[in-house]
């Protein structure tokens, strides 16, 4: 029954979509990985990730938990992440956790998130960037111009 109903969801996402778009990546339940994803269009995740994720649009479910960081154009939390996030458009649902700092250009927050970190709007975000060293690590080192 679960993979009908998973055949199914999948069947619907490539209509909606059109054919020539990819169908979103499923992590499921209980999977664990140890890794960088990335690259890819839609990441649903609801199993454990230890490493970074790097993609288009993220969604972590009520059972995901992610220990890394992660740079989307959007992303929406509903389960953990225990990691810094850099993302246009943040959504953190009542019962998610997001533990480290974020930069985001829009944020949507429901009443019972737990935040633990900065939460940082891209414009100030930018502003506080300093210019780079010019001075090497190593002293005889020297930087070409």
């Amino acid at each position: 029954m679960r993979s009908l109903r998973r055949m199914i969801y999948l069947k619907i996402a490539r209509m909606s979509r059109g054919s020539n778009t990819p169908v979103p990546s499923i992590i499921s339940y209980e999977t664990k990985i140890k890794g960088d994803i990335l690259g890819g269009d839609t990441i649903h995740i609801d199993g454990r990730l230890e490493g970074n994720i790097m993609c288009n649009e993220v969604i972590i479910g009520t059972r995901g938990y992610i220990l890394g960081d992660i740079k989307a154009k959007s992303l929406s939390v509903y389960g953990t992440v225990n990691g810094a996030i850099d993302t246009e458009s943040l959504f953190v649902a009542k019962n998610a956790r997001l533990i480290g700092n974020s930069v985001y250009t829009k944020i949507a927050l429901e009443p019972g998130a737990y935040v633990e970190g900065s939460c940082i709007p891209r414009t100030k975000a930018s502003a506080a960037k300093t210019e780079p060293e010019t001075k090497p690590a190593n002293p005889e080192m020297k930087i070409a111009k």
